[in-house]
């Protein structure tokens, strides 16, 4: 008879939640420098500064277009070859930092884009520079317009930082696999509790975003 009762305990789920800690910590560390990084690199390719931001925009569509799997390999393995080390932790923040940064960079380029040219041509009839305007009155109409896309992002980075484990990353799917290694009978069951970890995490989210939403509407 299969049981699965031991699967159960205060340990596991002690366990489980430390992993949840990492994937949030990942996520959130991650969120908040591609979010920076993604600002920047959006608003240099909108600008159409000459040749500079013609090279970052080739190379933000050939960060967008590889395997995230690649780049996290990339940091962590490739990297110390040429004497850049980080540990496992940051490799995975570096890596999915300058990942999101590169999705980020379009919805910030694209928000940009739906602000009213009249926002532009009024601040600057008020005696504002190009960097007045874009910090005072363009980024904060553009940002409410983001936050949609943007929380979807920060969901799609709690879920892409199962990835990790390719690193040995000790985040959320990392530990369900060391626990139902102990007990075959435990795969489907931790799976099962994965799942509803993953979607309340993300669910809320995505409520939070809607809250936003309408309070900045």
């Amino acid at each position: 008879m299969i049981t699965i009762a031991g699967l159960f305990t205060f340990d596991n789920f002690r366990y489980l939640f430390i992993g949840l800690m990492y994937t949030l910590s990942v996520s959130m560390i991650s969120t908040i420098f591609s979010f920076i990084i993604g600002s920047i690199f959006g608003i240099i390719v909108y600008e159409k500064i000459p040749y500079f931001s013609k090279f970052v925009s080739i190379s933000v569509d050939i960060i967008r277009n590889l395997p995230l799997l690649l780049i996290i390999f990339f940091v962590y393995f490739a990297l110390p070859k040429i004497g850049i080390h980080f540990s496992i932790f940051w490799s995975s923040v570096v890596a999915f930092t300058f990942f999101e940064a590169t999705m980020i960079s379009e919805i910030v380029r694209s928000g940009i884009n739906a602000v009213d040219i009249g926002q532009f041509e009024g601040a600057r009839a008020n005696g504002m520079n190009n960097i007045q305007t874009m910090i005072f009155v363009v980024l904060p109409q553009a940002y409410k317009k983001m936050i949609p896309p943007l929380v979807s992002q920060f969901i799609s980075l709690v879920k892409d930082t199962s990835l990790a484990t390719g690193i040995v990353l000790p985040e959320l799917m990392y530990r369900g696999q060391i626990i139902y290694g102990q007990n075959s009978n435990y795969m489907v069951p931790v799976f099962v509790i994965l799942a509803i970890i993953y979607f309340l995490v993300n669910f809320g989210l995505s409520r939070l975003s809607k809250i936003i939403e309408r309070k900045m509407a």
